[in-house]
């Protein structure tokens, strides 16, 4: 009897998944962060290497979002490496960040205009 009831429950969570990887929320950003936007355009092209912190609130889970991030952001020229920010519980994914390092010529709003057209469009620069 617990395995049908596992084995129900485990195509419950794939279900769930599939649904989240192919309807990613649509959220427009607010006045503030298009403003915040374009005061940091001057900024956006990074002259030095380093890191930086993303937020990604629409990222759902560590199995299918995260690796879509991740793999989005490596696609943008400079950047070295996409980690996820360290969970407080490795199985529940509840601080939606991503550690980006990247090299000088990095431009991040590229990188945050690749992500809002895979469906994070609320997507934005911590530190």
């Amino acid at each position: 009897m617990k395995s049908v009831v596992y084995a129900v429950a485990g195509i419950a969570a794939l279900g769930i998944m599939i649904a989240l990887i192919a309807s990613p929320p649509d959220v427009q950003p607010t006045t503030a962060e298009a403003s915040a936007t374009l005061a940091s355009a001057e900024e956006s092209v990074m002259s030095e290497p380093g890191t930086l912190t993303l937020e990604v609130p629409g990222m759902h889970c560590q199995f299918a979002c995260y690796p879509h991030v991740k793999e989005t952001l490596e696609k943008a020229e400079g950047v070295d490496e996409v980690e996820l920010v360290e969970q407080p519980d490795p199985n529940v994914l509840t601080v939606k960040k991503v550690i980006v390092k990247y090299d000088s010529g990095f431009d991040i709003d590229a990188a945050l205009a690749s992500l809002q057209q895979e469906g994070f469009s609320n997507a934005t620069r911590i530190q």
